[in-house]
C-alpha cells in the first residue's frame, strides 16, 4: 500500500520513542527515485541533521562533531504526520558523525 505524506508536514517535527522520550526533530529526509516519483529511504534527526540540511559543517566550532540519528523508512510510524513515532528503541538507531553525513551528501 502506498502512503503519501508531504515533506513540509514532517520537517521540524519532534520524533518520540515508544516510551514518549524525545529522540530529535526530523531535519533531513533522504529519498530515492522510484519510477516517476520518489520514495523515502531514511530520516535524519537532531541538530547535526539540521546543519547537514543547511550544508553547514560547524562541528569544529563547538569543539567536537555532533551525531546524526538515522531512522530507516520502516522504523517510523507516520500515521499521524504531526506526531511521528519510532517503531524501534531509540538506542538501536544508527548514528553518523558530521563527517560521515558530509560524505554521504557530497560523494
Amino acid at each position: 500500500m502506498s502512503r503519501e505524506v508531504r515533506v513540509q508536514d514532517l520537517l521540524g517535527r519532534q520524533v518520540r520513542a515508544a516510551n514518549n522520550q524525545s529522540v530529535g526533530r526530523i531535519e533531513e529526509i533522504r529519498v530515492e527515485k522510484h519510477g516517476k516519483g520518489y520514495v523515502v529511504r531514511e530520516f535524519h534527526l537532531g541538530a547535526a541533521a539540521l546543519l547537514e540540511r543547511l550544508s553547514a559543517h560547524v562541528g569544529s566550532w563547538f569543539g567536537r562533531g555532533r551525531e546524526v540519528r538515522v531512522v530507516a523508512w520502516d522504523q517510523m510510524d507516520l500515521r499521524e504526520p504531526k506526531r511521528p513515532r519510532l517503531l524501534v528503541e531509540a538506542a538501536t538507531l544508527a548514528r553518523l558523525d558530521e563527517d560521515e553525513a558530509d560524505r554521504l551528501r557530497d560523494p
